[in-house]
């Protein structure tokens, strides 16, 4: 019989396997100033997304919690929950879409959020956090040293944890990058967050979430702008490639408007545990 060092689960660096995915993906996480570019239009584009809806019926929200909105973006989430709870504290590492988010905030008339700019790997504590009755972290999981991220946002939730995660290539599009003559690695997913926390002694909930496969522009440049994202240093050649593939996927048109049909429905994983 072969000798294996790995015989058991518990013999798994599930660590040490994310990290190697990590290097192999496709995509590369996007730094502050980036963020800081597409604050406003990100907002605008997410503002009435399905996923919100999908994301906040799971959340057991109550009116004298307190909320902390790890990787807020522009208040996604962070906007909906304050109407729904005592306090919310809203942390980015971006300034600029903890601008917009105060901005929205402001409008709406909103007094119960605080926003602190904040990184996964600064001290949370020298920030000035404190532990919340939820912590939630929604589709900001791509950080690099995923055990401490883990680590650190449990324990600044006394109540619940509640984090999404990709699912296989979500949310990018497999077709695209072939149309455009690049190959693709998705990189780890959720199933990497789970067995991480199972290793932590930590058993979670999973949930999915999936959305639709139809999703509508108001123009084709702005199509073409959203699946841009998805690709690093798109050229000129590239960026033509890209126009020519979504307009095979069109499936309904009217006027400038027009409605794509996505390879595959873009899936999240919502990993919840109550403390």
């Amino acid at each position: 019989m072969a000798d294996t060092k790995i015989q058991t689960f518990a013999d798994i660096d599930w660590a040490y396997l994310r990290a190697k995915a990590f290097e192999k993906k496709a995509w590369r996480n996007k730094g502050p100033k980036e963020w800081d570019a597409k604050a406003s239009s990100f907002a605008a584009r997410n503002k009435s997304a399905a996923y919100i809806d999908l994301f906040l019926a799971l959340l057991p929200l109550e009116t004298t919690m307190s909320v902390l909105d790890v990787g807020s973006g522009p208040g996604t989430l962070t906007i909906p929950i304050a109407g729904k709870v005592g306090s919310v504290t809203a942390i980015d590492f971006s300034a600029g879409m903890l601008e917009v988010l105060n901005d929205l905030a402001a409008t709406e008339k909103i007094s119960n959020i605080k926003t602190i700019q904040c990184a996964w790997e600064d001290d949370w504590q020298a920030k000035g956090l404190r532990p919340h009755d939820i912590a939630i972290a929604s589709r900001a999981m791509g950080v690099e040293d995923l055990d401490a991220a883990l680590k650190k946002i449990d324990a600044y939730a006394t109540r619940y944890v509640f984090l999404s995660d990709r699912i296989g290539s979500t949310p990018f599009d497999v077709a695209a990058f072939a149309a455009l003559g690049r190959p693709f690695a998705a990189g780890p997913d959720y199933i990497y967050t789970v067995n991480m926390l199972y290793s932590l002694g930590i058993h979670p909930n999973i949930s999915v979430l999936t959305l639709d496969r139809e999703i509508t522009f108001a123009s084709m440049e702005e199509a073409t702008k959203s699946y841009s994202w998805m690709f690093n240093d798109i050229t000129a050649d590239e960026t033509v490639a890209l126009e020519n593939y979504l307009r095979k996927q069109i499936v309904k048109k009217e006027g400038d408007q027009l409605t794509l049909r996505r390879e595959a429905p873009p899936r999240w994983a919502v990993i919840w545990w109550q403390k």
